[in-house]
């Protein structure tokens, strides 16, 4: 997957919570996200509207739910579950665990997994 592609998953999917996405994906994501807030961090100041940040924080809050479920996406790739998510709650530690997860190669197993399994019971014969 290339940059523009990326950026179009990355909208398209905003609130697909399942599936996957591929290391590039996410990657690729992450870098548009991150320059476009340089670049709203730049423009902010020219374009004083009372508030410094606010188009800054426009743009946080547009790309809030596409990067939540493309980090959900890439952890379920990665084999991991979406709940790592609340590791960055652990100061420092739990940013440095998240990204060791987000670069793990992709996974795929033919196992169901705990989002969609339904539990059922085994029975002996």
């Amino acid at each position: 997957m290339n940059f523009g592609q990326a950026i179009t998953s990355g909208f398209r999917n905003y609130v697909n919570f399942s599936g996957y996405a591929r290391r590039s994906e996410f990657w690729f994501w992450t870098l548009f996200t991150a320059l476009v807030s340089l670049v709203t961090n730049f423009v902010d100041p020219v374009t004083y509207w009372g508030d410094s940040s606010a188009l800054n924080s426009l743009w946080s809050l547009a790309v809030l739910l596409p990067s939540l479920a493309v980090s959900v996406r890439r952890l379920r790739d990665s084999g991991n579950h979406w709940a790592w998510l609340f590791i960055v709650l652990v100061p420092l530690a739990g940013w440095i665990i998240l990204i060791v997860l987000f670069c793990q190669p992709s996974v795929r197993t033919d196992a169901p997994s705990w989002d969609s399994a339904t539990v059922v019971p085994s029975v002996e014969r």
